[in-house]
């Protein structure tokens, strides 16, 4: 989780309402499942030119960007080209962003599978869209009857019948996880691409983006462009350990695409988080339990609706029930 992005360190979207929420959502996930999986973090960013640096300096400036861009850089000599820290490659200086944070996603989702099977919560089955029956309090599936179902698909979203045309932009991403003997940089360290410490001496490094891809497996070109990005930070011997590809559920407008079916209210979605799901879901999923359980007006930011009053991509399945 990066509070502040791209080269013009723009805070993301509602990053003060979404930190606390999800942070207060793992810590509660910790406590209860007995596990860690949330870690405070700061990530450096690399400074490589006096306009990069000035704009940095700008923004820090900036009320609403306090304990979130230091007000100073650092440098480490005269000629302000180098870290100072072993291994790191040089460049003009270095600004660190705060409130960053790490969560360990794979040992998140493989306890919670856990959990819900042991309370007898989770069947692992492939869903058939067409099986589904909608009944006049609801829905029924697999002998199971209720008010509502809420399809949180990620990127197989696009095939869902009960959803077509929505305008989901998939991204495509890839990674390396590579072993990095003695590198002492234990912080997330940001350029074009990030390298954060996964304990020990491996380090994640990544990720890439690709609108247009034909499959979601790793790839040569992206790996030989991750390599080339991680020799331009780092001045030491590494080795690749892994390579992962995925593909995240991105929306063409960058909002997440919540709730109900304009024709069958039984049915929910709740999808389109992108590249930022670990800070979005917590309070989204909350706040459409709100909606669900407690009538709460939905938020119109992500309200699915605001899809359909453009350009009405249910008409079809809305005219014919």
């Amino acid at each position: 989780i990066t509070p502040v992005t791209g080269w013009r360190l723009v805070k993301s979207w509602r990053i003060d309402e979404f930190l606390p929420a999800a942070k207060g959502v793992y810590l509660e996930i910790e406590k209860n499942l007995g596990i860690s999986v949330w870690k405070d973090a700061q990530v450096v960013k690399a400074i490589k030119n006096i306009e990069e640096e000035n704009h940095w300096l700008w923004r820090a400036g900036q009320e609403d960007y306090a304990g979130f861009c230091s007000s100073t850089l650092s440098y480490s000599n005269t000629d302000r080209n180098h870290s100072g820290v072993p291994g790191l490659q040089p460049f003009r200086a270095f600004g660190e962003i705060g409130q960053a944070a790490q969560v360990n996603v794979p040992l998140l989702i493989r306890s919670l599978r856990a959990f819900f099977q042991k309370a007898g919560l989770l069947r692992t089955s492939r869903f058939i869209h067409a099986d589904l029956q909608i009944v006049n309090d609801g829905v029924v599936y697999g002998g199971i009857q209720a008010p509502h179902i809420i399809f949180c698909e990620g990127v197989r979203a696009a095939a869902n019948p009960f959803f077509e045309g929505l305008p989901f932009k998939p991204d495509k991403g890839e990674l390396l996880i590579a072993r990095i003997p003695g590198f002492p940089f234990k912080k997330i360290f940001k350029n074009n691409i990030s390298l954060a410490p996964l304990g020990g001496d491996l380090f994640w490094a990544g990720a890439t983006n690709k609108w247009d891809f034909d499959h979601e497996t790793p790839t040569i070109a992206m790996r030989e462009k991750i390599i080339r990005e991680l020799d331009s930070m780092i001045d030491r011997p590494y080795e690749i350990v892994e390579q992962q590809a995925a593909v995240r559920p991105t929306v063409a407008d960058r909002r997440p695409l919540i709730g109900l079916h304009p024709a069958h209210s039984a049915l929910g979605i709740f999808n389109g988080f992108g590249t930022k799901g670990t800070s979005l879901v917590p309070f989204w999923a909350d706040h459409f339990i709100d909606f669900l359980e407690n009538g709460a007006e939905l938020d119109a930011e992500v309200d699915v609706k605001r899809i359909w009053k453009k350009r009405n991509p249910l008409k079809k399945l809305t005219a014919d029930g």
